[in-house]
């Protein structure tokens, strides 16, 4: 798409620093990083969403990301790393071409990513069922 910021990354027609990268995927540094280090890995053709990606791409895309989490190790001396995806507005996605993050981490680094709360009582197994009855009706 000619007016998706990623898609002429992955081009070469805008600049990035490239750190990995194979046939269909690309691995570059993101400009507002997290921490040193904080990597992108998108697929070099346009999908917006994680839920719009061919299944064997996202294998693909995951086995970039355990290779760039392990030179991030390797490199930069990172105690662990996380690795994200923000899909759709609600989340946070605001790049529109599907793409993980892969983050660094640090044992002091001081990062808090999701507070975490309670189920109210029952609501717990309510929920549960909800999600397999969406699931079985989608057939996964």
């Amino acid at each position: 798409m000619a007016d998706c910021i990623f898609c002429r990354i992955a081009a070469g027609q805008e600049p990035c620093v490239r750190v990995w990268e194979t046939d269909r995927v690309l691995a570059f540094l993101d400009i507002a990083p997290v921490h040193y280090g904080h990597t992108l890995v998108i697929p070099k053709a346009h999908y917006d969403t994680l839920l719009d990606l061919p299944d064997e791409l996202w294998l693909e895309m995951g086995r970039v990301c355990r290779r760039v989490a392990q030179a991030l190790r390797e490199a930069l001396f990172a105690r662990g790393f996380n690795i994200g995806m923000n899909n759709f507005e609600a989340a946070g996605q605001v790049v529109f071409h599907a793409h993980l993050h892969v983050i660094p981490r640090f044992l002091s680094d001081g990062l808090h990513f999701f507070p975490q709360g309670r189920y109210l009582p029952g609501d717990m197994e309510k929920v549960g069922q909800r999600l397999r009855e969406a699931l079985a009706r989608e057939g996964a």
